[in-house]
């Protein structure tokens, strides 16, 4: 139950976080744009959240946040010894455990 609890609140997150930057990219819009530029209309909701995903596949792509840090953090596991590694793994369950309070 706790589960599904920070699930649907971490979807309702990133909904009103989409919102509120739709909005925001809105608002610079039709405050800059049509005095810029002559002819330039005002957009709407739809086509702010609509330029949003167009920026985020022109410029941030769909991968995540994975990359050459993936690698890395892999290759750092890999050079370490079974006690550096013992030692790392109880470190982190215990900063979780604090964390979720477990």
């Amino acid at each position: 139950m706790n589960f599904r609890i920070r699930c649907a609140g971490k979807v309702l997150l990133v909904v009103v976080g989409l919102a509120v930057l739709s909005w925001v990219v809105m608002t610079l819009w039709n405050w800059v744009i049509p005095a810029l530029f002559v002819g330039a209309r005002t957009i709407d909701f739809v086509h702010a959240l609509g330029l949003l995903v167009l920026s985020r596949i022109l410029f941030g792509g769909f991968r995540g946040h994975g990359g050459w840090r993936d690698r890395r953090h892999w290759r750092k596991w890999e050079a370490m010894t079974p006690e550096e590694r013992e030692h790392f793994q109880t470190a982190w369950r215990s900063a979780r455990a604090r964390r979720t309070g477990d």
